[in-house]
């Protein structure tokens, strides 16, 4: 079994085509046999056109050439209508079954497990969402079917040659075994180059998108220049890897062009010698130039498919890899709604590659009703601390659960509804205010999302021209840090959790504001509800009830 030394077997990426190709096989189906169908048609183009020569030439007298010629029209017109269909089919279906392949592996990608450090960056991400899946796709609904029509090609003009001359039929097909020679090398080689270029190409995508967020950053720091010169780079080593890929592929193809070419020339060598012995009819050469370019082809074709093939499972070798990141825990929503706590007991964790744990034998009690202020330094392992309650990490040892008076059970993403979670920075999503707070509840009625921005002190948006329905940019642009920090508060007051965790979600207010931010927070929750605010200041944590610090 062919393998890569870093990647996936042959065998494993095809079993894996046969099971993503389940939802769009019907539209593979319908090529294929409007791919047999053109083949049919161009065959009996071949037929009518020798019978129209041979009865030209008065080798032939029945039927007459009037039935010859409206055959030929007949062959031509049914030929454009099944061409305009295949196009229709390829345009409509392909892009139907591009979005159903994208938005499964999108899926896949939301409902991964989270490390703790993202390894692949989401501008590859993206790149293998795009390009790969768009590969992928067209490989099973247009280039297999293709290939189905090439081989039935290939086997019906050698039968049909053969029926006519078979020394000329089986002189032809010597070409076969070197072209599979030549083919075997050059596989193994384009799919190791291919897989280069798709690598180069998710690096250029990852530093463009990165480069984009954080373009303030850079214009500041004044290396905007270096930038633009390290993209020159990449493109550089792409444009190398392309060339590099292009002589390699030319080449090859220049030389199984020199067989064409000659089978061509034995082709017309051999018909005129016929001619010459008056052994062969006009109709009889025309039909052999044109069965030779009907084996020909399929064989020219199969060198441009090749490209492809190894494109397409470079492509669903690096979907796979997406495919092999571990999910999540799934089942129903675990929701304490009459208030609800965390606990941690004996809680030890450490970041992969770390040599000394983040949070070591952790016991503490957030209960139900309770105000919490966690403080410490920075990396003393708040933030990690919030990713233990929210499950998105497990711990190495001992057990973080949620619980009321009543019942109890071990934090997972079963248990995520309890939290109504904001994070540290800007998390907003371009489009309206409407539709950021509608990710808290998209049910929300325009009266709650008014008494969640008041909570939240952000009040400022019913003020705006178009209020709830004021367009931002991508991560709030248009909005300063402290609005969107409200923002995102007052999304997720919108939500049915009972523990409103803060992870350093004021650290753009300033006191006064954050202080008024805290007193109606405390009033609005109910005695019930549970406040976890993580921060640096301690005039904050005074108006805890309790406090952590690590």
């Amino acid at each position: 079994m062919s393998k890569r030394r870093d990647g996936k077997s042959l065998l494993s990426i095809g079993r894996w085509y046969w099971q993503v190709s389940s939802q769009f096989r019907l539209q593979s189906v319908i090529n294929s046999l409007i791919g047999i169908l053109v083949v049919a048609l161009d065959f009996a183009f071949i037929y009518a056109t020798k019978l129209a020569i041979d009865i030209a030439t008065g080798k032939v007298f029945n039927p007459s050439l009037s039935a010859a010629a409206l055959m030929l029209i007949g062959i031509m017109l049914l030929r454009i209508l099944i061409s305009f269909s295949q196009r229709w089919v390829s345009a409509i279906l392909g892009v139907r079954a591009q979005n159903l392949m994208q938005r499964r592996i999108f899926s896949l990608l939301l409902r991964a497990r989270w490390g703790g450090r993202e390894a692949r960056h989401s501008g590859d991400a993206i790149n293998r969402l795009e390009l790969d899946v768009r590969d992928v796709t067209l490989t099973v609904t247009d280039t297999l079917p293709a290939i189905l029509g090439v081989g039935v090609r290939l086997v019906g003009a050698f039968v049909f040659l053969y029926s006519m001359d078979a020394r000329l039929a089986l002189l032809l097909l010597l070409i076969a075994p070197l072209f599979a020679l030549i083919s075997r090398v050059y596989v193994f080689r384009m799919r190791r180059l291919t897989r280069e270029i798709r690598s180069t190409d998710s690096l250029i995508q990852s530093h463009l998108q990165e480069s984009l967020q954080h373009h303030l950053v850079l214009k500041t720091l004044q290396r905007a220049k270096d930038i633009v010169e390290r993209l020159a780079s990449m493109q550089s080593t792409l444009r190398q890897q392309i060339r590099h890929r292009t002589v390699y592929s030319s080449t090859s193809a220049t030389l199984i062009n020199l067989g064409f070419s000659a089978g061509y020339l034995v082709t017309f060598l051999w018909g005129a010698r016929g001619l010459h012995h008056d052994t062969i009819t006009y109709g009889t050469m025309i039909a052999f130039i044109q069965l030779v370019g009907q084996i020909q082809l399929p064989i020219r074709e199969l060198t441009r498919f090749v490209p492809l093939i190894i494109g397409s499972f470079t492509a669903g070798e690096r979907l796979m890899e997406l495919e092999d990141t571990p999910l999540e825990q799934e089942g129903e929503p675990r929701l304490f709604p009459d208030g609800a706590g965390v606990r941690l007991k004996d809680v030890s964790y450490t970041y992969p590659g770390n040599p000394q744990p983040t949070l070591s034998h952790l016991s503490f009690s957030f209960p139900p009703g309770s105000r919490t202020a966690i403080v410490g330094e920075t990396g003393a392992g708040k933030t990690t601390l919030t990713r233990l309650m929210l499950a998105l990490i497990e711990p190495e040892e001992g057990t973080v659960e949620v619980f009321n008076r009543d019942d109890s059970c071990a934090a997972s993403p079963q248990t995520r509804c309890n939290m109504l979670y904001v994070p540290q920075g800007n998390t907003l999503l371009s489009g309206t205010i409407r539709y950021n707070l509608q990710l808290g509840n998209p049910k929300a009625t325009q009266q709650e999302m008014e008494e969640a921005l008041r909570v939240a002190c952000a009040e400022f948006v019913l003020s705006l021209p178009n209020g709830l329905d004021s367009l931002i940019g991508e991560q709030g642009v248009g909005l300063s840090q402290g609005q969107a920090q409200r923002l995102c508060i007052a999304r997720a007051l919108l939500g049915k959790g009972q523990i409103l965790l803060l992870d350093e979600a004021t650290s753009a207010l300033d006191t006064e504001t954050e202080s008024r931010l805290l007193h109606n927070l405390t009033h609005w929750l109910s005695p019930s509800q549970t406040l976890i605010f993580v921060t640096h200041r301690a005039a904050a944590a005074e108006q805890c009830t309790q406090s952590l610090r690590l």
